[in-house]
């Protein structure tokens, strides 16, 4: 297997960085915050968390107005998967801003390029598209083809799921909200879904028995619904909710039910898809092909366009739901679309990908041995998580480590994800050895000094 990337776009002098040349944040940080924030509201927990002001980013590195610099661990929140600023996608982006920049849904030639790109290169018969600005709209939009295609409008999605901030996502993930009123949408259910770390039903060896979850499904189906289900809309690893793993066998035994039992499968991969955990879509790990699939994030590197994908047979369902929008598919998100297709391929960036995750997946194992905190590590290619917890027998989430662990690490210079008791990391695909494991090695710098200050150690 290929491990490293024809380019070296990714590799950082570790002799330069991090690099920390004030108290973070800084004085021209917290300036430029309190300015900002005066009109700007709604910030994400991450920013609440350590509001610095970030002035530029080069590969796997951002850098602050105050000069400090940082290793990059989040890619933007999975979006710039080929690190910041990659030449060849910015100089595509680039040439169409200064060649056409919007003409609505009618054809380019750019626009073209990228459609019989994402036909060659997806699995089975994904081979009809249409393009977005946001993932949460390609959301909705493969939500209305999955209601056209069956002319059911009953949907099926997990606990934790997270799909968008819009009504439709939110009914169907985790988030609550008073603004979306004391009801979810109607015809939106929402199951357990098999969890490796924290399982419900189990066999006797202990292992998770994926079948129980799948004959709960059938009895809600039969007993919980109006019997008009159009189908499952699941994200493929629970990006929001920790980067949380499914067993192997549970996709295939889904998809499965779902075409013994007539319904159809919508992969919502806006998180997980391109390059993120080693192949275009998550769902290839399982020889999975979904009936529709949310593409978004790393799809243009930072640029906002995502895509809804739909299999043949129902690829007609567009021409019924008003599919077209005022800024997808323009020119300047198509060039910057394929150019990170282009680039993952031409840079091997897929097998990479899987090598980053292997031995990020070893250092947390190691990690895991020397801090009792420490209740889960998982990894599938460059899509992580570290479960933090009180006990590892009652596994009850310690939220206070994951918010001073998460805090620690961002002052030794290193730019990541919170999320509760769980710590996310997403590097960019593109990250050379040395810097993921010294990334590493400031989490667990981290993780020990949350431990001696809670009286773990």
């Amino acid at each position: 297997m290929t491990t490293a990337s024809t380019s070296t776009w990714g590799s950082v002098d570790l002799s330069a960085v991090p690099h920390i040349v004030t108290d973070l944040p800084g004085p021209k940080s917290k300036a430029y915050h309190d300015r900002c924030t005066k009109h700007f509201k709604g910030l994400s927990g991450q920013v609440k968390l350590f509001p610095v002001t970030f002035d530029s980013g080069e590969g796997c590195t951002l850098t602050d107005v105050d000069g400090n610099k940082y290793i990059d661990f989040s890619s933007g929140i999975y979006v710039t998967t080929l690190g910041h600023c990659h030449p060849k996608i910015s100089e595509a982006i680039a040439y169409h801003a200064k060649k056409l920049m919007n003409c609505h849904d009618f054809t380019t030639p750019i626009k073209t390029e990228l459609v019989e790109k994402l036909a060659e290169v997806l699995p089975g018969d994904l081979n009809g598209f249409q393009f977005y600005d946001s993932g949460t709209t390609a959301v909705e939009a493969g939500l209305r083809v999955l209601r056209a295609a069956t002319g059911k409008n009953e949907m099926i999605s997990c606990f934790y799921d997270y799909h968008g901030k819009s009504y439709g996502g939110v009914s169907l993930g985790h988030i609550r909200s008073p603004v979306y009123g004391a009801v979810r949408a109607p015809g939106a259910h929402m199951v357990p879904r098999p969890d490796t770390y924290r399982p419900i039903w189990t066999k006797d060896d202990g292992t998770i028995d994926t079948d129980k979850y799948i004959e709960f499904y059938d009895q809600y189906i039969l007993k919980g619904t109006v019997g008009n289900v159009a189908g499952f809309v699941l994200e493929p690893i629970q990006g929001w909710g920790g980067s949380i793993m499914p067993p192997d066998d549970f996709f295939p035994k889904l998809r499965k039910y779902c075409d013994d039992n007539g319904l159809l499968m919508m992969i919502d991969e806006v998180l997980s898809s391109w390059g993120r955990t080693g192949k275009w879509l998550c769902m290839e790990h399982w020889g999975v092909v979904p009936d529709i699939v949310t593409i978004g994030k790393g799809f243009g590197n930072g640029f906002p366009v995502t895509c809804v994908a739909v299999r043949e047979p129902y690829k007609e369902s567009f021409e019924s739901i008003s599919a077209s929008s005022s800024y997808g598919g323009n020119p300047m998100a198509c060039a910057a679309a394929l150019a990170s297709t282009q680039v993952i391929e031409e840079e091997n960036l897929l097998e990479r990908a899987t090598h980053l995750g292997e031995i990020a997946l070893e250092r947390m194992r190691q990690m895991k041995k020397e801090h009792p905190i420490i209740g889960d590590v998982r990894a599938k290619g460059c899509l992580m998580g570290i479960e933090l917890v009180k006990d590892r027998t009652t596994k009850e989430p310690l939220d206070e480590a994951g918010t001073m662990v998460y805090q620690k690490a961002f002052a030794k210079g290193l730019a990541w994800i919170p999320a509760g008791h769980i710590l996310r990391m997403s590097p960019p695909i593109v990250m050379d050895d040395k810097t993921l494991l010294k990334g590493m090695d400031m989490i667990d710098e981290a993780i020990g000094e949350t431990e001696r200050e809670l009286g773990y150690a």
